[in-house]
C-alpha cells in the first residue's frame, strides 16, 4: 500500500510529486495523457505568446498616439510558429523535470477508483493510504456543433496549433479565453466576431468597469452581446453561423468556430460514485474548500478538478499544502489561503484582487469605494495608453482594504502590489503614507484611495 497516490500531471500534481517525495519514497503519481501542465502547452503561457505580438503589432499602427507617423510592412506569417517555438521551450522544461523523476514513481494510463482505498489503472489494482485528485479540466464545447463542423470548430486546445493565422474567426464566449484570444486575433488582422450570452466581459464584477469595459473592447472589436448563433453549417471552403440581431435573421461565415465559453471537470473519468454512490452528483460533491478534502475520507482534490477559479499559482499552492494532510490523515489541515488575484491579459487589462465588488456587496459589508479614471492620468496620458479606471473598496468601521477592481494599462503589476497589501491588513491610511513616484501608472492608485478617504 502506498502512502500516497497522485492523480493527474499537471500544475497541482506536479506541485504536490515535488513536496511529497521530501518524505516519503513509497508515492505513485498517474497521469492520462501529456506529462505537463494546461498552463504551459495550451493555456498561459502560449496564449501570452499570442497576446504579446498581437500588442506589438498594434502599438507599431498606432504610433500615432505617442508622436509618431510610421509606414510599417507587418508580416504576420511566421506567428503561430512563434507561439509554437516559445511554448515547446516552456513545455520543455517541465518534462525535463518530470524526466528526472524515479520511473518506478509514474504510471501512463487512466485512473478509476474501486472503493476509497483502491483505483484500478491498465488493469492493474493500486491501494494508498491517501490520494491526491488534480485531474484538471478541458474546454467545453456544443458536441452537435463538432460533429457538424469537425476541426473547424476549435478550442484553446487546438487554437495553437493552427500553422498560419485564418483569415476569420469567430468566438463563442466572451470571458478570459474567450477575451484574450479574440482581442489577440483581431490586432492580427484576423476578422474576428464575438458572440456572447451575456452582456458582460471578462471577469469584471464592478456594474461601472464592466460599463466602461464594454465600450472600450467593442471599439476594436466586434462583440455581439446577449447573442448566440442558432445553428451552424459547414460549407465546402468555411463555416455558416446563422443568428438573430435586431429581430432579423442574419448569418456570417469565417474560416474557424473558436469555443471559449468554460471548463468542466474530468472527474467524471475516475468512477468516484464506486466510493459514494452520492458522489455521481458532480456539482455536489462534498468537497471542504478549506482543506480540499472529500467528506471524511483520506481524499484530497486541488488544482481545477473542482473549482470556479483555475488559476495556476493557486493549484501549485495547493499541491504543495495538501500533503501534510496526506501524511498525517486523519488530522487534516487548513490550507493557507492566498489573497485571491486574478488578471485577464486583454488590453487594457483586467484585474480582480480580493474581495470583488459584486462579493461585497452581497455580503452585506459597508464599504467606500474609491473611483480613478485613466483617460487624463498623467503616466498613461504620456504612454499613449489613456483608457479605463480602477476602483478600490475599503472596509467603512476598519478602514483597510479589502478588495479591488482594475481595467487599465500594466494592471498585473498594480494587482500584485494592491494583493500584497491586502495580505498585509493595511488601512487606507497606511497606504497614503507610503511613496509614490512621479510620473507612474501607480500615482492613479493613490488617486483612488483619496478619493476612498475623503468619503470616509
Amino acid at each position: 500500500m502506498y502512502d500516497i497516490i497522485i492523480i493527474g500531471a499537471g500544475t497541482a500534481g506536479i506541485s504536490a510529486y515535488k513536496e511529497a517525495i521530501k518524505y516519503t519514497s513509497n508515492i505513485l503519481i498517474i497521469n492520462d495523457g501529456p506529462w505537463d501542465t494546461t498552463c504551459a502547452r495550451v493555456g498561459c503561457m502560449p496564449s501570452k505568446v499570442l497576446i504579446s505580438t498581437a500588442n506589438r503589432m498594434y502599438d507599431i499602427e498606432h504610433a500615432n498616439e505617442v508622436g509618431l507617423n510610421i509606414k510599417s510592412e507587418l508580416d504576420t506569417s511566421h506567428v503561430m510558429q512563434h507561439v509554437r517555438e516559445l511554448r515547446d521551450r516552456f513545455t520543455r522544461a517541465t518534462l525535463k523535470d518530470v524526466d528526472s523523476w524515479n520511473p518506478k514513481h509514474k504510471i501512463n494510463g487512466r485512473a478509476k477508483f474501486i472503493n476509497k482505498h483502491t483505483i484500478e489503472v491498465n488493469g492493474q489494482l493500486y491501494s494508498s493510504k491517501s490520494f491526491i485528485i488534480a485531474v484538471g479540466s478541458t474546454p467545453n464545447y456544443e458536441a452537435v456543433w463538432k460533429e457538424k463542423l469537425g476541426n473547424k470548430l476549435i478550442t484553446s486546445d487546438e487554437i495553437f496549433e493552427l500553422e498560419t493565422l485564418p483569415k476569420s474567426i469567430a468566438v463563442i464566449g466572451s470571458g478570459v479565453i474567450a477575451i484574450e484570444l479574440a482581442q489577440a486575433m483581431q490586432r492580427l488582422g484576423v476578422e474576428t466576431t464575438v458572440f456572447a450570452r451575456s452582456k458582460k466581459v471578462g471577469v469584471l464584477s464592478s456594474p461601472r468597469l464592466q460599463q466602461i469595459a464594454q465600450v472600450e473592447l467593442s471599439k476594436d472589436l466586434n462583440i455581439k452581446f446577449e447573442i448566440l448563433p442558432t445553428s451552424v453549417e459547414s460549407t465546402q471552403n468555411s463555416i455558416k453561423l446563422n443568428f438573430i440581431e435586431n429581430a432579423e435573421s442574419k448569418h456570417i461565415y469565417v474560416d474557424y468556430v473558436l469555443a471559449a465559453t468554460g471548463r468542466q471537470s474530468h472527474l467524471k473519468t475516475l468512477n468516484l460514485e464506486n466510493i459514494n454512490s452520492s458522489f455521481s452528483d458532480l456539482k455536489k460533491l462534498p468537497l471542504d474548500n478549506e482543506t480540499k478534502q472529500l467528506l471524511d475520507l483520506p481524499i484530497f482534490i486541488i488544482g481545477d478538478a473542482f473549482t470556479q477559479t483555475p488559476l495556476q499559482h493557486e493549484a501549485a499552492n495547493e499541491g504543495k499544502l495538501v500533503i501534510s494532510s496526506c501524511l498525517n490523515f486523519p488530522k487534516v489541515s487548513n490550507l493557507k489561503q492566498l489573497t485571491p488575484l486574478g488578471i485577464v491579459f486583454s488590453n487594457p487589462e483586467m484585474a480582480i484582487i480580493g474581495s470583488n465588488y459584486s462579493n461585497l456587496s452581497k455580503l452585506g459589508i459597508e464599504f467606500i469605494t474609491g473611483y480613478a479614471s485613466y483617460e487624463k492620468q498623467g503616466r498613461a496620458l504620456v504612454l499613449g495608453k489613456n483608457k479605463g479606471a480602477i476602483e478600490v473598496y475599503i472596509d467603512k468601521n476598519s478602514r483597510k482594504l479589502l478588495g479591488a477592481e482594475l481595467f487599465v494599462e500594466s494592471a498585473e503589476h498594480m494587482a500584485h502590489l494592491l494583493a500584497w497589501m491586502i495580505a498585509e491588513n493595511v488601512t487606507i491610511d497606511d497606504i497614503l503614507q507610503k511613496p509614490f513616484y512621479h510620473p507612474t501608472l501607480e500615482e492613479g492608485l493613490r488617486t483612488a484611495f483619496k478619493h476612498a478617504r475623503r468619503q470616509l
